[in-house]
């Protein structure tokens, strides 16, 4: 697919987003939503807004029953890792295991392909989930909805961005499949995060976006340096790991 600039607004972008991004019973019509491809792309945002209220919910009701904060913010993990189907966390494990696995960019991608796990995948799984149990614990403590909406809104934005700015690495797979947003979408999605993140976080939403912008950025520099371009392996990666990043900035303070 090719990128188109032109935005227009439909609701069922935002099922067609859950019914790619999630694993939700939601009711998606499938060919309308491969018709519009990337073009629903500026919905992500929206799709982290639903599942860090489904988060928000689950984490309210264990600390009212009077779970510790680090029980609930595991159970938030699990909850969110069911959510997805662990597609985002299967994306960083494989980039880990292409990226620091293969010596050129046709080995790289033949390992990101491969439906099998090598230690480099091993250790971003465990170093990207200890990362966000313990920041996520920490951020529930400073404000409890923002620790939960604000990181999956943002994440999902980013995506958007990857895949406007990059072209695709490899001539098949999801991403492809998908296509690449114009410009307009990406900005768009981009604009529904940030206002979204004002709301929750006020005038502390400034480092935030300047850190998860870095972020992406240097997730896009790596991305081109070892493949050339994007895959959904990459996308993956780059919401798990800007995800890490902003609640390393709410645990902060």
């Amino acid at each position: 697919m090719t990128k188109s600039d032109t935005f227009r607004f439909h609701f069922r972008d935002v099922t067609a987003a859950l019914g790619l991004l999630t694993r939700l019973p939601v009711a998606v019509d499938g060919t309308w939503a491969t018709a519009r491809g990337a073009a629903s792309a500026w919905a992500y945002p929206v799709v982290g807004l639903i599942l860090g209220v489904i988060a928000g919910v689950i984490a309210t009701v264990c600390l009212w029953i009077g779970l510790p904060v680090t029980i609930t913010a595991g159970l938030v993990l699990v909850a969110t890792v069911m959510m997805t189907g662990a597609m985002h966390e299967d994306g960083l494990a494989d980039c880990a295991d292409g990226f620091w696995g293969g010596w050129d960019r046709a080995r790289r991608l033949e390992i990101m392909k491969d439906s099998r796990i090598g230690t480099y995948g091993v250790a971003a799984l465990v170093l990207g989930l200890g990362l966000r149990w313990l920041a996520l614990s920490a951020a529930l403590g400073t404000g409890l909805w923002a620790a939960v909406l604000v990181p999956a809104i943002v994440s999902r934005a980013a995506m958007v961005w990857v895949m406007n700015a990059l072209p695709h690495a490899r001539d098949g797979g999801l991403s492809r499949s998908v296509g690449r947003p114009g410009i307009v979408v990406a900005q768009v999605a981009v604009a529904v995060a940030a206002v979204m993140a004002l709301v929750l976080l006020g005038a502390g939403v400034l480092p935030v976006a300047g850190v998860a912008a870095l972020v992406t950025w240097g997730m896009m520099r790596v991305a081109t340096a070892k493949i050339g371009g994007q895959t959904g392996d990459v996308l993956g990666a780059v919401q798990q790991v800007v995800e890490i990043a902003v609640l390393l900035v709410l645990a902060a303070g």
